[in-house]
């Protein structure tokens, strides 16, 4: 068993963590930091190590040094990306979806199971960044045949958002940048 009493986690495909309470034929309970328990298998958990720093993939990007960017007062030069002129300041979510970094593996998974998986993944990370105001997300979804994409620009389009091409510098031909239109606070 790879997890033990008292470890924190964080569960793979949710914005959730927690410690561990109790484990029982394969089912440990989790209970989350909002105070209440929950039932998970291992393979849907990851343990929260001192030094891991980019849980990103696995859940809320809390991390103070992602969320907070220094302010550069450089002079700009004109981008041909539009997620390069977009102010700099914000911070940036990073959402991977390879099939490999949200699963630990594929076995008995046919190619609609996996595109479901990181489809339902791309939906919850902008679900998540729409309800905690994150203005800016990056899919990085990689080049393959562009099915991934494709099914990524369709929900994308049923939601408050505009995309396009991620910078190239830093993603290569492979991600997508949403920037996600918000409402004032009341």
């Amino acid at each position: 068993m790879l997890y033990k009493l008292g470890d924190r986690v964080a569960v793979l495909d949710d914005v959730l963590k927690g410690t561990v309470i109790k484990i029982d034929r394969g089912v440990i309970t989790v209970e989350i930091d909002e105070g209440f328990p929950m039932n998970y298998t291992e393979k849907e958990l990851v343990l929260i190590r001192q030094d891991q720093a980019d849980l990103s993939k696995y859940s809320d990007i809390s991390n103070e040094n992602m969320m907070h960017k220094s302010v550069d007062n450089s002079p700009k030069k004109k981008s041909l990306f539009k997620s390069d002129q977009i102010d700099k300041n914000q911070p940036i979510m990073e959402v991977d979806l390879h099939i490999g970094q949200l699963t630990s593996t594929t076995h008995g998974m046919d190619n609609y199971d996996m595109l479901n998986l990181q489809m339902t993944t791309a939906k919850q990370k902008l679900e998540y960044a729409i309800r905690n105001r994150i203005q800016k997300v990056v899919f990085i979804h990689g080049k393959g045949e562009g099915v991934l994409k494709k099914e990524l620009e369709f929900l994308l389009k049923k939601y408050p958002v505009d995309f396009y091409e991620a910078s190239f510098q830093k993603y290569g031909l492979g991600a997508t940048e949403v920037y996600i239109f918000q409402n004032p606070k009341r």
